[in-house]
């Protein structure tokens, strides 16, 4: 991807974002660059449709958006192919993580929407007798969404839908590294006939982001590095608003002494290759005990061999890398962990060929010195870190800036979910990995610099909104007890005092009777 400078029609430079095949690098076509006032135009249509959309009953709202299924249906195969020409991942990457994961997020909302998004009764201290406590939630007006290009179509989709749902209107910025699949965003809502401004796509590179930032919007929802999610913030920091961050990680896979070794070394490279490796949620750090260390690695090292490296039509397990630039990072965490000592068992570099292919990597003796043990790589790289036992790797994988995903592999299911709980982060399995995301009823989020907040679970809907308290008394009385005056009234109200906090309910309600009687009505 790249932007470039085209001539429109009159003659004037026109920005646009030149889009390149990742697999063989040719030009799939150009896309304009939104300006800043475009982007402005956008959210006051946004905001216009607002009071409508919120004022729109939650059914019709689900029901409405629950159109998406027949399209995705309908259109899913040929969408596959397009996110698939934009990504370069596998088909059944695009068809499964991308696309199915729509559907089973809106049945989901579905069925748990109402309750969530209902008025909630909560209890009231004694000290106010006769009245009824509620919490109820109400939308935040036009959200912001600044979305990714690893999952382009399911990390725009969820938080988009989530927001809609929850009564708000939404402006989508999608990432100019993908603008093949901001189209199909764009596309699916126009077929299911959502009234103008409830989703406005502004396609763009980071000015339009930037300007999105600072348009008139109530909440920012940014998925992203942890450097732009640090600007994002900045910017809504200004006004403020409200933001949502989901950035990196440097998920953690410990591999116990006890775990089934075949299934540990399958999931591991899946954890890590899947995608490319370009998952926030990817195995970043193999924490491997000493004991099955050398075992574990040899197998690992046969299914990181084993993997069809190609494009969507070479019906191969990993396609490129999406961004060029992710290339170079790659290139420069493996070259600097060889130079410090780490080893390549296999991998290591680029494929000769056209695109963006690095070959699958598994290396061993990794320390946390490193800068591929450190940082982000987002690339099809496994760094196996060899510790004592399992206290040091619980250990190790907490003493880092990143908390999103982890997991452990153990045939003692209650030492993984012992282990599970000490791990600082957002996720965990044991026994499993990344699918955790697949699940919308558990919310999704990370710790330390993984970002906050939470979407997916009944916290992914009320994310989107502002929380009210409501207090409801019948108003039979002219006066309540704890009004003025309050002459008479000192004893019988240290009374309720001492009574609720030394924990003698009955002498605390024996006293507001006697409050009560001295209040006239």
């Amino acid at each position: 991807m790249e932007a470039t400078q085209k001539s429109g029609g009159n003659g004037a430079g026109a920005a646009v974002i030149e889009k390149r095949s990742p697999v063989t690098g040719e030009v799939l076509g150009t896309f304009p660059i939104r300006t800043a006032a475009e982007v402005d135009a956008a959210v006051a249509r946004a905001r216009e449709a607002f009071p409508t959309w919120r004022d729109t009953s939650l059914d019709d709202r689900l029901r409405m958006l629950s159109r998406i299924k027949d399209v995705v249906q309908t259109h899913g195969e040929e969408y596959a192919r397009r996110i698939s020409d934009d990504t370069g991942k596998p088909l059944v990457d695009s068809l499964v993580t991308e696309l199915m994961a729509i559907p089973l997020f809106l049945d989901h909302y579905r069925k748990t929407a109402k309750k969530t998004l209902s008025r909630r009764k909560v209890s009231t201290p004694i000290l106010f007798p006769g009245k009824a406590s509620y919490i109820e939630h109400f939308p935040l007006g036009v959200v912001g969404v600044i979305s990714p290009w690893n999952f382009p179509f399911q990390l725009s989709m969820v938080p988009v839908l989530s927001a809609l749902i929850a009564g708000n209107t939404v402006v989508l910025k999608p990432s100019e590294v993908t603008p093949i699949t901001g189209e199909i965003v764009d596309e699916i809502f126009r077929r299911i006939g959502l009234p103008r401004g409830v989703v406005e796509v502004v396609q763009g590179d980071g000015s339009t982001g930037a300007a999105l930032t600072r348009a008139d919007v109530d909440k920012l929802f940014f998925t992203g590095s942890v450097a732009t999610g640090r600007k994002v913030m900045a910017e809504a920091a200004k006004r403020p608003i409200p933001v949502e961050l989901e950035l990196g990680g440097k998920d953690a896979m410990i591999v116990c002494a006890d775990a089934n070794l075949a299934r540990a070394a399958k999931a591991a490279a899946w954890g890590g290759l899947v995608n490319c490796g370009q998952m926030c949620t990817s195995v970043e750090r193999l924490f491997v005990v000493d004991a099955i260390h050398d075992e574990f690695v040899a197998l690992l090292e046969a299914e990181v061999r084993a993997m069809r490296v190609g494009g969507p039509d070479e019906h191969a397990d990993m396609g490129p890398l999406t961004f060029r630039g992710q290339v170079t990072t790659v290139e420069r965490h493996v070259a600097g962990a060889v130079d410090d000592g780490a080893k390549v068992l296999a991998g290591g570099t680029r494929l000769d060929r056209p695109g963006q292919f690095f070959a699958p990597t598994l290396l061993t003796g990794v320390t946390p010195s490193m800068e591929i043990y450190r940082e982000e790589t987002f690339g099809p790289v496994l760094p196996v870190i060899r510790v004592k036992d399992e206290e040091e790797a619980i250990r190790l994988a907490n003493d880092h800036q990143y908390g999103l995903n982890g997991c452990v592999f153990t045939k003692d299911v209650e030492r993984g979910l012992e282990l599970a709980s000490r791990l600082e982060c957002g996720q965990v399995m044991v026994n499993d990995l990344v699918s955790i995301v697949g699940n919308p009823a558990l919310p999704f989020g990370g710790v330390k610099n993984s970002g906050f907040g939470r979407y997916h679970g009944p916290e992914g809907l009320l994310a989107f909104t502002h929380q009210k308290a409501i207090m409801v008394d019948r108003g039979w009385s002219d006066i309540e007890p704890l009004w003025f005056p309050y002459k008479g009234k000192y004893d019988a109200m240290a009374q309720v005092f001492h009574g609720l906090l030394g924990g003698n309910l009955p002498k605390a309600l024996l006293a507001m009777t006697k409050l009560r009687s001295l209040t006239k009505s």
